[in-house]
């Protein structure tokens, strides 16, 4: 079986779980629409599968760590809906369909966002105290992610973005630091936060953080070379829309073939963290792990 037919067999258990999520919430109606057709539109669901991976990997309790788990695909798509925000980077396609904000309105996908965001940490504490997940890990888990996803993480790498965006001296270790807060924190955060909730020790910890941060930063090099060569069909948003916005990447600054080569070595680093692994977990997060850069070979 193909890691691509892996990975949508595992991402369809986070889908089950997304779809009747905000049901019973007593939301109006136009915002939990709102909330829901970005939640619902599709993606990999990658942050949640390396979060359950690494906990199975650590002999976690993944029934447990699911509502754990859903709430960063929570915080990813509240990510998604305000970049695309005319303020940001005012995008009128999002995974096939138009933006939040030109289906609905803009003052509704801000608030969409702000929901999404705000009712994934009632969602984390549900690993507590509705699946039973140990209180003082679940605890030490959101702390993770408030840093993630926060202003040292990923709020912090937008601001960044957008200040380094139509500028000509940037260099590779300012774009490094940027995107290592923008995209790597929340993918980092999957797999220590996996492990977290699984009672790992500091060993165990050390690496699935560290095979995160290497996925985080091979997954960004991907993403900024598929918006040189990629399709808007395949891709479900517009291409060439960093060089149009004038925002500074990995080829922009060392090339394509070059950006390839940098996406190889990271992820060569983060399958040598599995090393001391071994069973069908290693082998899927290996091969997740190859799979990110196999989209551009």
């Amino acid at each position: 079986m193909s890691i691509k037919t892996k990975l949508k067999e595992r991402s369809a258990r986070v889908e089950d779980y997304l779809r009747d999520c905000l049901e019973g919430k007593g939301f109006p109606k136009r915002l939990r629409q709102a909330m829901e057709y970005s939640l619902l539109a599709g993606g990999k669901r990658l942050r949640p599968v390396l979060l359950l991976s690494f906990n199975k990997l650590l002999d976690g309790d993944t029934d447990a760590a699911l509502p754990f788990a859903a709430s960063l695909e929570m915080i990813h798509t509240y990510s998604l809906i305000h970049d695309d925000l005319p303020a940001m980077d005012d995008d009128d396609l999002r995974r096939g369909r138009p933006s939040n904000h030109k289906q609905f309105d803009e003052a509704t996908a801000i608030l969409a966002g702000d929901g999404l965001l705000t009712e994934a940490f009632g969602f984390m504490l549900d690993s507590a105290l509705e699946r039973g997940l140990p209180a003082g890990v679940v605890i030490q888990a959101m702390r993770m992610m408030v840093r993630s996803a926060g202003c040292a993480g990923m709020v912090g790498g937008q601001m960044a973005d957008m200040e380094m965006t139509g500028r000509e001296d940037v260099n590779l270790d300012q774009l490094r630091a940027m995107h290592a807060m923008k995209t790597g924190a929340l993918l980092t955060a999957s797999c220590s936060c996996g492990a977290i909730l699984a009672g790992a020790d500091l060993d165990d910890l050390r690496r699935a953080t560290a095979y995160g941060k290497e996925v985080g930063v091979a997954f960004q090099i991907v993403d900024d070379i598929l918006d040189v060569t990629g399709d808007e069909a395949s891709l479900g948003k517009p291409v060439g829309s960093d060089e149009a916005q004038g925002k500074v990447t990995y080829p922009s600054l060392v090339g394509l073939e070059q950006s390839r080569t940098m996406a190889e070595e990271h992820i060569a680093e983060a399958v040598r963290q599995l090393d001391v692994y071994s069973g069908p977990e290693r082998e899927f997060l290996e091969g997740l792990a190859r799979y990110i850069v196999d989209r551009v070979q």
